[in-house]
């Protein structure tokens, strides 16, 4: 079964609907325009993206290192101990960045959080030398530079400032029970500091101040298909003043306010739990598609603009692309969960900063 629904969405595209908010969904319903052909896929895709490069290990950042540089990483990440060395990606799950360009990985086969400065030719890994990281599954980063680690092992939120201090966790209870039940995916609206979590096998999104605190949450145990409800939501990305989420079990993207409430959605034709989602300077909608080694490329309206295969992009030649991350409006971070590593690709826009 699994095979023939790739084939049919491989021979037959996509079909992209786009809900718009009202009375019900189904009285609310675009249809997405045609996907042009393949060969104009490719052009459009090379006239909108151009590679910059891929990265996975200390070697791709740094080079002989002078020992006050030695001290630096050491507070960043944490004293050295005996642990075996860690210094390249095994299965990266999530990437984010900071106002400082430093590329923040979540690793939970390494059961580490890498840290990529090509600015200053660093590298290091997050709170070396401590246990409280046991399997960091997303990243966000907040208007602070403070990086929030969603932990799948303890069920929390680690908080770390910028030079990689550990200043609390959230959704822990007395008696050590978490509030969440498997946290995913999280964004941050880094102007209000408001935290948006993917519960799950809840079936729940969850809005919190940036102390933890509970301000409102959407969908219902069980999960469920009308506006508002969730089956398996897995990424949530803020952008444009909107809260955009992945909904796996009902392969769409849910767009919802700050307060969580329903305004329109887009349907997918297909999604899982490896699928990434990311939001580019322009409002437009990134959606990976390991399977099928693609990236689809939607307006803010959910009509798609082009498809991309990221290894016909000159030099780049990546596989199954996964999680995603948009830094500065305009640079692409792509995980290829095929080889282990991630690549960079720069969004074409002539008053955008140049990726490095």
């Amino acid at each position: 079964m699994v095979v023939g629904k790739s084939f049919q969405r491989k021979f037959w595209g996509l079909l992209v609907c786009c809900f718009m908010p009202g009375p019900s969904a189904a009285q609310n319903t675009a249809t997405a325009n045609p996907l042009p052909p393949a060969h104009t896929d490719a052009q459009e895709a090379s006239a909108r993206l151009s590679f910059v490069r891929s990265f996975s290990s200390a070697d791709d950042v740094r080079g002989p290192l002078h020992p006050v540089l030695d001290r630096t990483l050491d507070i960043i990440a944490g004293p050295k101990n005996s642990a075996p060395q860690v210094d390249a990606l095994k299965s990266a799950s999530a990437v984010a960045t900071d106002s400082g360009n430093r590329v923040l990985i979540a690793d939970p086969s390494a059961k580490v959080v890498h840290l990529f400065d090509f600015v200053n030719s660093k590298y290091g890994l997050l709170d070396r030398g401590n246990d409280r990281l046991g399997t960091p599954v997303s990243l966000a980063v907040d208007g602070q530079d403070n990086l929030y680690v969603v932990d799948e092992r303890s069920r929390t939120i680690l908080v770390y400032d910028s030079a990689g201090k550990f200043r609390r966790s959230l959704g822990r209870l007395s008696g050590g029970e978490s509030y969440f039940e498997s946290p995913a995916g999280i964004a941050i609206d880094t102007a209000t500091g408001r935290i948006y979590v993917c519960d799950t096998h809840r079936h729940m999104i969850i809005a919190m101040d940036d102390r933890g605190r509970l301000i409102a949450k959407a969908g219902k145990r069980g999960g469920g298909d009308r506006p508002g409800e969730f089956k398996l939501p897995r990424q949530v990305v803020w952008g444009g003043n909107e809260l955009f989420v992945l909904d796996v079990g009902n392969a769409r993207i849910q767009i919802l306010d700050s307060v969580l409430h329903f305004r329109r959605a887009i349907n997918l034709a297909y999604a899982d739990h490896r699928t990434g989602l990311a939001i580019d300077g322009q409002g437009n909608i990134y959606v990976s598609d390991p399977v099928l080694n693609r990236i689809q490329v939607l307006n803010p309206e959910g009509r798609t603009l082009y498809l991309f295969d990221p290894s016909t992009l000159k030099d780049a030649n990546f596989g199954r692309p996964s999680a995603m991350w948009v830094s500065s409006g305009s640079c692409l971070y792509v995980v290829d969960s095929q080889n282990d590593r991630i690549g960079l690709f720069q969004i074409v826009d002539r008053n955008a900063p140049k990726c490095r």
